[in-house]
């Protein structure tokens, strides 16, 4: 039987270019893979031609070879192609299928060093340490190389050798029928080396557990929930290879008086009544340990808001800072004294619409209403 054109093969142009042919192959490879057409022939011969085509017209040499002679490029042993359909080439394409879309030839190859774990610390600070920015001394408990074997895991005087199961390649063949299967060497765990003599410091890890003392940068104006990374300071890799990295997880601890939003301060304050109403002023504290006086003006009323200029958190890696803004509520009087009582009698007496606009205005509104339910 004849064989069929490549291109037909696939289902493509002539000129289709690689990520044609590719997109074409990946496609009816699914489609005719023996796993998903189990004892169907026809299946299998379609993947086989499949292979085969995709595997001469990916390769520009052959791709022209065909172009020019087309299958007799390759009969009589010409070019060396696949051409033949053997087991052994079969094999070997399914091989490259796993490898592509189940990614089981993407591991570690001969000599591979594990990369040590990242770490994660979390620090709390205070709010007055966003403010200014400060050095912080942490203990971290890590892997670190061992000394004596310089990481390597093997006792001093002797070396890794090569992995005689995998001959250093780390990884291992199985050939069942058509298929051949790729796996991770167990013997190595895909190193491509073990160490028969291994250090006595470390069993042969290459690293040891101990903890250290380590400073962090806090800068001002850092924000809660900031990541620090601290490059290679994590866990030291297996046998020399590269360390981690440390991840600091910052929190900022709530602060008696202000709430942060972003580089501005909120803070509320109780002022009494005869403040609020004859005016007066006060002082708060900020974040850099001086006061601040806030004049409340006459006739102040709950939820008035000041503004500070400056006097908010610092905006990082600018000279910038941002605003405090102070909120007062005024604070009804308690627990009077029965003079007090009757001082607060005669002013209520005394009263009218212009001392309580307010209330006065609400409760006007309020008999309006009414009336017009009423009509």
């Amino acid at each position: 039987m004849d064989k069929r054109d490549y291109y037909e093969v696939l289902g493509v142009a002539r000129d289709a270019d690689e990520k044609a042919l590719k997109s074409a192959y990946r496609k009816l490879a699914m489609q005719f893979h023996p796993d998903r057409n189990p004892g169907d022939a026809e299946a299998e011969n379609r993947f086989k031609e499949v292979s085969e085509a995709y595997d001469t017209l990916k390769d520009a040499q052959k791709r022209a070879a065909y172009d020019r002679f087309g299958h007799a490029a390759f009969e009589n042993g010409g070019f060396g192609a696949r051409g033949g359909g053997h087991p052994g080439d079969f094999a070997s394409a399914m091989s490259d299928i796993f490898d592509e879309f189940f990614g089981m030839g993407g591991g570690r190859r001969g000599g591979g060093r594990d990369r040590g774990a990242d770490l994660r610390y979390n620090l709390d600070i205070s709010l007055e340490e966003a403010f200014s920015g400060k050095a912080v001394e942490i203990e971290v408990p890590t892997s670190i190389s061992c000394e004596a074997c310089s990481g390597s895991g093997a006792k001093t005087g002797s070396a890794p050798t090569i992995c005689r199961t995998c001959g250093g390649s780390g990884r291992v063949r199985a050939s069942q029928g058509f298929f051949t299967l790729e796996r991770t060497c167990a013997a190595c765990q895909g190193r491509g080396q073990v160490i028969a003599d291994p250090c006595t410091e470390c069993s042969g890890a290459g690293r040891k557990t101990v903890n250290r003392m380590l400073s962090v940068n806090i800068p001002a104006g850092i924000e809660d929930g900031t990541r620090i990374r601290l490059g290679g300071e994590g866990e030291a890799g297996l046998r020399g290879g590269p360390s981690g990295d440390l991840y600091i997880f910052l929190s900022i601890r709530p602060h008696a008086f202000f709430q942060r939003d972003g580089a501005d301060l909120y803070c509320r304050v109780p002022i009494s009544m005869t403040t609020a109403a004859l005016g007066g002023q006060f002082e708060v504290p900020t974040l850099s340990g001086e006061t601040t006086r806030v004049k409340v003006p006459e006739g102040t009323q709950t939820g008035k808001q000041f503004r500070l200029r400056g006097k908010g958190m610092p905006v990082m890696r600018s000279q910038q800072l941002g605003d405090a803004y102070i909120q007062v509520t005024v604070e009804t009087p308690a627990n009077l004294t029965k003079r007090q009582r009757e001082l607060l009698a005669e002013f209520e007496q005394e009263s009218s619409g212009d001392t309580h606009p307010e209330s006065h205005g609400f409760f006007a509104r309020v008999k309006d209403f009414l009336d017009n339910l009423g009509s």
